[in-house]
């Protein structure tokens, strides 16, 4: 397998290159005890909080549905109305 001077520099250059690299699992070990995000969720929260947290979700879901459903609505008006005028 003839490649070259130039294939067989650039491979030596690559491995000379390299370095070691740590895991993403030790960085997430080492990194503040383990917590992932600062701010992350404590597995032990409370059942108040869970429901409160569950409320907030259902709710911004709704208004996001709704405000979906009228930009659909705006749209299909506008675009039924320019093929019907035309």
């Amino acid at each position: 397998m003839g490649f070259g001077g130039s294939a067989a520099a650039m491979v030596a250059s690559i491995k000379n290159n390299k370095r070691n690299r740590p895991s993403a699992f030790k960085k997430l070990k080492e990194h503040n005890n383990g917590a992932y995000k600062k701010g992350s969720i404590d597995k032990k929260a409370s059942p108040e909080l869970l429901q409160e947290i569950r409320k907030k979700t259902i709710r911004e879901n709704k208004t996001r549905l709704i405000k979906n459903l009228i930009l659909l609505s705006i749209i299909f008006t506008v675009s039924f109305l320019i093929i019907w005028f035309s």
